[in-house]
């Protein structure tokens, strides 16, 4: 199978949050079948649950990879939820607090509505945590169905500040 470029955000508000990202960066490196192309910067945002914004809770720390993959998406799934899990992740509400939360955005140009996975991330287009450091690493990068990445993290830069 030839490689297939995707796009992978991570982030925690949990422990150690830039050691986290690190090492997760560090096991996709390690994992046979993908490849790092590039990092963005690291940005940090405040905690949104549910409910919306809750500034009670410990900040987020979010980044985002491109890499190259031999892997089916299923496959590549399996393999951020296990990084997540080595890492710490407990799912036990939706929108919680976490050590690592890696989300798979976009798989090549593949449009997908699975029960696992949605593909590009069905929220990613209006997650400034997502847009405004990935328009930092590719200011070209489209996001399929909603486009210019830039563009779209213009719109929404004021909710995050990238971290030094």
């Amino acid at each position: 199978m030839a490689a297939v470029r995707a796009v992978l955000a991570l982030g925690g508000n949990l422990g150690d949050r830039k050691a986290n990202i690190r090492s997760a960066i560090r096991a996709l490196k390690e994992t046979e079948g993908i490849k790092v192309v590039k990092k963005s910067p690291l940005v940090e945002s405040f905690a949104v649950t549910a409910a919306g914004v809750d500034q009670s809770r410990p900040n987020y720390l979010n980044g985002v990879v491109e890499i190259d993959t031999e892997l089916k998406p299923g496959a590549l799934l399996d393999v951020v939820r296990a990084i997540e899990k080595d890492h710490g992740r407990i799912r036990l509400e939706r929108w919680g607090s976490r050590t690592l939360d890696i989300d798979i955005i976009t798989y090549g140009s593949l449009i997908k509505d699975g029960k696992r996975l949605t593909l590009p991330h069905p929220r990613a287009f209006e997650r400034a945590f997502v847009t405004v450091p990935w328009s930092l690493m590719n200011p070209d990068a489209v996001l399929p169905g909603h486009g210019s990445v830039a563009a779209l993290a213009a719109e929404v830069r004021d909710q995050v500040w990238v971290v030094k």
